[in-house]
């Protein structure tokens, strides 16, 4: 395990997810955000921009099988629920190729379900094969670490969220839980080239529905950083984790790009 970057309460290590997380502190994080591995990187095809492309994200979203990829799965959630607090909560993303695996590990481990929010995509791509209906979703699970904790939930905040673009939800209104969210815009992909970055706005939702300003925020699949350049822009310290040199590149970048802002 070793530091790629660190400044100002936001730090980056480069390593396994699993390595890292053991040596971080018991009980020291308030919220993390999961995008792990989907497997869904089985030689597909998928639209992109008008045309056929490959849904090969590469090595490290293949499946390994049903056992393995639950294995690995049971792992790092175990090692999740070691560093996150006795309050804190944790948001995973997924699809129906990891999702439900998922989710009966969380209740193995002894997580408590909070809410199942189904991130709804107006713009998504439609399905070539014509042999299913198109994917327009993604399932995002929210639960907390213990069953007898209070769990932060900002439920002011999220009443009157500014829902410009999401028909779905109103502001003034309880937010429901499903989000009508666009697919990441190009002008947050400028230069940050990475095949599954998430949009900042559901980012935003999710840490700032769960968590306070100082708070600590983990992404052990840190990507190309989205949830670490939000925890920045909400002012909350920030932990990311990534065995790719290239990604937390991108992430340093965005980093020190949202500075000069």
């Amino acid at each position: 395990m070793k530091y790629y970057f660190r400044e100002n309460g936001f730090v980056l290590y480069e390593g396994n997810c699993l390595d890292v997380l053991k040596s971080l502190e018991e009980n020291s994080v308030d919220l993390i955000f999961a995008d792990p591995p989907y497997f869904l990187s089985n030689g597909g095809f998928t639209c992109k921009g008008g045309k056929m492309v490959s849904v090969d994200k590469g090595s490290w979203d293949k499946s390994h099988g049903f056992d393995s990829d639950y294995k690995f799965t049971l792992a790092w959630l175990s090692a999740c629920r070691r560093v996150l607090k006795d309050y804190g909560t944790i948001w995973i993303s997924g699809t129906l190729h990891n999702i439900y695996k998922i989710g009966f590990a969380l209740e193995k481990l002894g997580y408590v379900l909070l809410n199942e929010i189904s991130w709804f995509k107006p713009n998504a791509p439609p399905n070539l094969s014509c042999r299913y209906f198109a994917h327009s979703h993604e399932t995002l699970i929210w639960a907390r670490k213990e069953k007898c904790s209070r769990h932060k939930f900002n439920y002011s905040v999220m009443k009157n969220w500014d829902v410009s673009r999401d028909r779905i939800n109103h502001p003034g209104k309880q937010m429901r839980s499903v989000w009508s969210i666009p697919l990441t815009p190009k002008e947050e992909k400028i230069g940050f080239g990475h095949p599954t970055q998430k949009p900042i706005e559901l980012l935003k939702r999710i840490i700032a529905a769960s968590s306070d300003e100082g708070d600590i925020i983990l992404d052990p699949f840190n990507g190309s950083g989205t949830t670490g350049v939000v925890s920045v822009m909400l002012r909350r310290q920030y932990i990311g984790i990534d065995k790719s040199p290239e990604f937390l590149k991108m992430t340093q970048e965005r980093y020190n790009q949202l500075l000069k802002v």
